[in-house]
């Protein structure tokens, strides 16, 4: 009997989660499943991997050993497995976007792909950064778009544009900002007016940061998890919002009394990359996939430009 990826794996999920149950939870397999392959990787193995107490374990010295390498060979595999789809942006390609880009950008870069190659394959995941992230790193997916995505040695990203922030609200709860010298800045608007998406969204955390705020100090936290629901919102008089500026075409044509304003320079801004890991081979499939982002997304400053023009400089 030889050591199986999946005893590494099982191996690997029960050091994490410290018990077989949980362990057994984070691979989808039943506890007694997952106890029948610890044992016969230990069997193999010739060596006791952890300490079972009654509600816990503890890794054996042996078992803190294997471990290391154990996360060795699986990333190696994960990399084997995934190889093939990067050399080439051809096939299925797992592409990741954070809530606050997909809607805005996906439907024309999947136009561009589908004019540039008709069987070309897109599979989108949409999630919060921190699950994108280990969705990149366990290989499921091959690259992600994130804003202002944290520095991190596995990671090589190419930046793609500078999406500023609008301020939205109803026409009234904008005039009643009034023409002063700190009316457009980010700072002195009121905690209390901003309606922030939910906990986990990096945008309600980018807003927060622009405003020195606390979360703690806005008025009211609603939960939301959509642009699109606080833009209604707030077209209806509850409040003011932060909007990427990539979202304002598609929220002004369906959100009804929804008003914009600029922020004075310098204007609040996040920074979109494309992100994969830099164990992968970048390849043609990379650069191309950026090309594409980038068009997509000048296109769609340039309509919000229209819709909502810059102050002349």
């Amino acid at each position: 009997m030889k050591v199986t990826l999946k005893q590494l794996a099982y191996f690997r999920a029960l050091a994490e989660a410290r018990n077989f149950g949980r362990a057994a939870e984070m691979v989808n397999v039943t506890q007694p499943a997952l106890s029948m392959q610890i044992k016969e990787l230990e069997g193999v193995l010739g060596v006791s991997l952890v300490e079972r107490l009654p509600r816990d374990i503890r890794l054996t010295p042996a078992g803190r050993a294997v471990l290391e390498r154990a996360e060795r060979v699986l990333s190696e595999a994960v990399e084997l497995e995934a190889s093939a789809r990067q050399q080439k942006l051809e096939g299925p390609l797992h592409l990741g976007m954070i809530p606050t880009v997909a809607p805005y950008l996906l439907g024309d870069l999947l136009a561009r792909l589908r004019t540039a190659d008709i069987t070309r394959e897109l599979r989108l995941r949409e999630a919060l950064t921190a699950d994108l992230l280990t969705g990149l790193r366990e290989g499921r997916l091959d690259a992600v778009v994130l804003a202002d995505p944290p520095s991190a040695p596995d990671l090589i990203g190419l930046p793609l544009f500078a999406d500023r922030f609008l301020l939205a609200g109803s026409q009234g709860r904008l005039a009643a900002l009034g023409k002063g010298a700190d009316a457009l800045r980010p700072h002195a608007l009121n905690p209390e007016h901003l309606l922030l998406l939910d906990d986990g969204h990096c945008l309600a955390d980018q807003a927060l940061e622009f405003c020195a705020l606390d979360r703690r100090q806005t008025r009211l936290d609603l939960g939301a998890t959509t642009l699109s629901t606080l833009c209604g919102l707030v077209a209806q008089g509850f409040g003011l919002t932060f909007l990427p500026e990539i979202a304002v075409p598609a929220e002004c044509a369906a959100t009804p009394g929804l008003h914009l304003r600029r922020f004075d320079a310098p204007e609040p801004a996040r920074a979109l990359v494309l992100v994969r890991r830099a164990s992968s081979d970048g390849g043609a499939w990379f650069d191309e996939l950026h090309a594409h982002l980038l068009a997509v997304g000048q296109a769609v400053l340039a309509r919000a430009c229209a819709t909502v023009p810059p102050a002349a400089t």
